[in-house]
Order: structure tokens, then C-alpha cells, then sequence
């Protein structure tokens, strides 16, 4: 039996990857339905990874003493701030609108979106976790080895998430376009 919790997974099960074989992640960009909404959402994803990394490189440059530490203090609330806040957000758009609209497109993805809404309530208790460690950095003397590592937990399942979630949704919208979400 496949793992299907966050935590457990290296990818969606294949019978819901089966959009990808139609459109592959290398043609995305050239399809007539990128342009729009489906690059504006990976431009999203794209932001959260972007805005993990320059966390944990910063944290790796505090642990390094290579960073002001009230420097790395403002970087962790302005960036960790920004990565929560946008996050649940996104979270709560795709929950709301997106999955359920989805999943009447292409029924028999139902499960896939299932597994996404589920990644969603993990991602909120790491989110709690990320967020109590980088206030122990910001109210006090809190070290940035525990925050570091931290991050490279909650980066391994947000990387995991997001990559499951284009590869079942981008197809989705590929294929029936965009307008067809309203």
C-alpha cells in the first residue's frame, strides 16, 4: 500500500499523476494555457521556495556568525512572517475554491486532492512548529541551530507538497484552461 501522508510520501501514487504523461512539466511553459493564472500560481510556489531558502541561508550564516544577529532577527520576521502569512492564505484559496472545483473537472483525481487538503492541515501544525521556533530566536538569546534544522524539516515537506500539488493540478488546468475554474 502507498504512503499518502506528507510525512510518509516521495510522491503522488501514480494513478494521479496519470495528467502528467499528457502534459509533462517540461511543455508546461509552451502550452497556450500557461500564461495567466497557471504561471501566477507556480510564481507563488516559486516565492515560497525562495523565501525558505533565504531563511535557512540565513540561518546557516548566523550559526556561521557570518550575520548581525539582530540583522538575521528582522530577516526571520520579515521573511518568516511573509512564508506564514501566504501560506495559510494560499492554503485556505486552494481549500476553498480550487480543489473543489478541480476535482469536479476530473473526478477521478478526487483523491489526490484529498491527499492536498490533508498536506494542508500537516503544513498548519509545521507552521506552528516553525513558528514557535523562530519566535525563540526572536525573544531572546534563541539559538539558530534548533530554528536551522527546523527549517530543513518543514522545507522537506513544504518541497514535497508543492511539488505533488503542480503536478496534479497544473495538468488539470492545462488541459481545461483556466476559465473553466470560474
Amino acid at each position: 500500500m502507498t504512503k499518502l501522508a506528507l510525512k510518509d510520501r516521495d510522491r503522488m501514487p501514480e494513478a494521479l499523476r496519470v495528467l502528467l504523461e499528457t502534459f509533462p512539466r517540461d511543455d508546461w511553459e509552451a502550452h497556450p494555457h500557461f500564461a495567466g493564472l497557471v504561471q501566477f500560481w507556480l510564481d507563488r510556489h516559486l516565492m515560497f521556495r525562495r523565501l525558505l531558502g533565504n531563511l535557512e541561508a540565513d540561518a546557516e550564516a548566523a550559526i556561521d556568525r557570518k550575520i548581525d544577529p539582530q540583522a538575521h532577527k528582522a530577516r526571520i520576521s520579515r521573511y518568516g512572517g511573509m512564508l506564514v502569512s501566504q501560506l495559510h492564505g494560499h492554503h485556505q484559496i486552494e481549500d476553498d475554491h480550487y480543489f473543489p472545483v478541480l476535482g469536479k473537472m476530473e473526478p477521478k483525481l478526487l483523491k489526490g486532492f484529498d491527499i492536498l487538503d490533508k498536506d494542508h492541515h500537516a503544513l498548519d501544525g509545521l507552521l506552528d512548529r516553525f513558528t514557535s521556533s523562530a519566535n525563540a530566536v526572536l525573544q531572546g538569546p534563541g539559538k539558530p541551530g534548533p530554528f536551522h534544522k527546523e527549517l530543513l524539516s518543514f522545507g522537506a515537506m513544504l518541497h514535497r507538497h508543492l511539488e505533488d500539488e503542480e503536478d496534479l493540478i497544473v495538468p488539470v488546468i492545462l488541459k481545461h484552461g483556466p476559465d473553466a475554474l470560474h
